[in-house]
């Protein structure tokens, strides 16, 4: 497997490992699968500030992962919010622990201080694997997000790079 940063080229293909996650689970709180030109848009600009990287095993992209801001005021511009995305295919083989690795790494370089990651609750896998990087609970919000005809809640977890 390598992991190499994003291209404008991979929207289609990420795009693929995202959409199942919109369309099938409550780990984003996103409701409708964007469009392509949006989605590559998202990418080329949060990877013209932000690392993004995306995982290709024999060709194919199989996971990626990206920081993109935490908050708009001056005085978060050290932390930075992380997301990581996996296909359906290659759960537990290792390609997570890949992507985090590169990007906290990148993330170190650049003098990026706290790393928060939102994740959904329930939803234990995301925390064990959050954690297993260092990360701590630091929040926990009741029924914030409203998707397939439920209240979710979200865990805020954070790791200082």
């Amino acid at each position: 497997m390598i992991i190499e940063s994003v291209k404008l080229t991979d929207a289609d293909e990420i795009l693929s490992i995202y959409a199942p996650y919109i369309e099938k689970t409550t780990y984003t709180f996103e409701t409708k699968v964007p469009g392509k030109e949006e989605f590559r848009k998202r990418i080329e600009e949060i990877s013209s500030v932000y690392p993004y990287y995306v995982c290709r095993d024999n060709g194919r992209i199989v996971g990626y992962a990206y920081a993109s801001r935490y908050r708009v005021r001056d005085a978060y511009k050290y932390s930075v919010e992380c997301s990581v995305y996996v296909a359906d295919d290659v759960h537990r083989h290792g390609v997570g622990t890949l992507l985090y690795e590169a990007l906290f790494s990148e993330l170190k370089k650049r003098g990026y201080h706290a790393a928060i990651a939102a994740v959904t609750f329930p939803n234990e896998d995301s925390i064990a694997f959050h954690e297993s990087f260092g990360f701590e609970k630091v929040g926990h919000l009741k029924e914030v997000g409203y998707k397939f005809d439920r209240w979710i809640d979200l865990v805020w977890l954070e790791k200082i790079l």
